[in-house]
């Protein structure tokens, strides 16, 4: 596989906790108990990631990109998904996660938020 990085990647994030859902067959990284990446396949078995994204970067990948589509099973607007398959460099999927990442740890509470970084206050 093309991405083997993408577990340690996720996981080197604080917080980070990995599950597997037996239900959606899918890896799911989350952050204060919230997804922020699920890695499994679509309904042909395709490998695929799904990330949040802001809205109109998500959209702008989708056009720029064949392997970048809407979140499979997830909000169309807010979460797209990645075929592992495809042509989508490693420095996109990686700005991709660590966008999702922010955005799930930024909806957190402030209290949550300082508990997973480990910090005082929080900007």
């Amino acid at each position: 596989m093309k991405f083997e990085w993408i577990n340690e990647y996720c996981l080197s994030k604080k917080g980070v906790e990995k599950d597997f859902k037996i239900e959606w067959q899918a890896t799911r990284y989350l952050i204060g108990g919230k997804i922020f990446a699920m890695q499994g396949g679509d309904k042909d078995k395709k490998k695929i990631i799904t990330l949040k994204c802001e809205p109109s970067f998500g959209q702008f990948l989708r056009e720029q990109n064949q392997y970048i589509v809407a979140g499979y099973y997830m909000n169309k607007e807010h979460w797209n998904s990645v075929y592992l398959d495809g042509d989508v460099s490693d420095d996109i999927l990686k700005q991709m996660i660590d966008m999702s990442y922010e955005l799930v740890l930024n909806s957190l509470s402030k209290k949550m938020q300082r508990e997973i970084l480990g910090k005082d206050k929080i900007d």
